[in-house]
């Protein structure tokens, strides 16, 4: 049903709309991907300085804003291209199936970000001002994702986004306004976090390569074809691991980060449960368990960094 035909859905379909509809819209389990990137900065700076409480709680609240705005936009715009339907799998929904009005979405999103911009001018204000560049420049990749004419989302960008803005970038940010500095270490601790925020995307652009390729998007799914994209993405899952053993054999971070092997298995399950899926329905298992070897090996990551501090 294209949005011109809607107008009398939303006035004449009743829709329950208790508090989990609006915790859908948010798309929880893409969250992991700013919560953990802010802990590890955290806990990395730890090993250099006292930690700042009530910063690492503004940069914690002001990057999950972030990312729940931009599923909103992501939401809103999918929407208006005609990219959704009531028949689609692992979207949120809001919109095609609970009957909230677009524009309701999108002014949503707005709030979110003017809130998240709030925040941020309490962390320049005790940190430095040129994170309100950086932080504007975040905030405008998560519009752009689906947000313009030429949305990132729909070029074989979307990936390298993701991974660079939610991963490294927060990650460093994270870092930078405890301790006041950017180091090497911190650089390259950020990047298998990266690696796996944009796993994340890449899983979800594997599920809906066929919506998408009718839809005229260029994904890299698309672009490389199923096959090849799966193999990219159980590719990334091993560079992450192998990036982490290279900096423990190299005493760049202490061997207490190996803990993040305990996530190998949700890593191959979530490789293996592609191969040979077609229908967007059979690989939600799979995306979920992208989504949870990304909240586990991070979570890992920053245990290990913390004993390591401890001891």
């Amino acid at each position: 049903m294209q949005p011109s035909l809607q107008t009398d859905r939303y006035s004449s379909i009743h829709r329950r709309r208790d508090w989990r509809v609006w915790w859908r819209l948010t798309r929880p389990h893409t969250l992991t991907a700013a919560f953990v990137p802010v802990c590890i900065g955290t806990v990395l700076a730890l090993h250099e300085t006292a930690i700042h409480i009530s910063l690492f709680i503004a940069m914690l609240v002001a990057s999950l804003l972030i990312q729940a705005a931009t599923n909103m936009f992501n939401e809103y715009y999918d929407y208006k291209r005609g990219l959704d339907s009531p028949e689609s799998v692992g979207i949120g929904g809001a919109i095609v199936r609970e009957g909230i009005h677009p524009k309701t979405v999108l002014y949503l999103a707005v709030a979110l970000f003017a809130v998240a911009t709030l925040i941020g001018a309490y962390i320049c204000m005790n940190s430095s001002w040129w994170l309100a560049l950086i932080g504007s420049i975040c905030m405008a990749a998560g519009y752009f994702y689906t947000g313009g004419p030429v949305p990132i989302a729909y070029t074989p960008f979307g990936e390298l986004a993701a991974g660079f803005f939610m991963g490294l970038v927060i990650i460093l940010i994270s870092f930078f306004i405890q301790t006041g500095e950017v180091t090497k270490t911190a650089i390259l601790i950020a990047i298998p976090i990266a690696i796996l925020v944009g796993a994340i995307l890449l899983a979800n652009n594997i599920r809906d390569l066929d919506r998408d390729k009718e839809k005229g998007r260029k994904t890299l799914a698309i672009l490389v074809g199923r096959n090849n994209a799966v193999r990219i993405l159980a590719g990334m899952f091993a560079v992450s691991f192998i990036w982490l053993t290279v900096l423990a054999f190299s005493h760049i971070v202490s061997f207490w980060t190996m803990l993040v092997f305990f996530s190998v298995p949700k890593a191959v399950a979530a490789a293996k449960g592609f191969i040979g899926k077609t229908k967007p329905i059979e690989m939600m298992p799979a995306m979920k368990a992208t989504a949870q070897t990304n909240t586990q090996f991070g979570f890992l990551l920053a245990v290990g960094l913390l004993i390591s501090h401890w001891l």
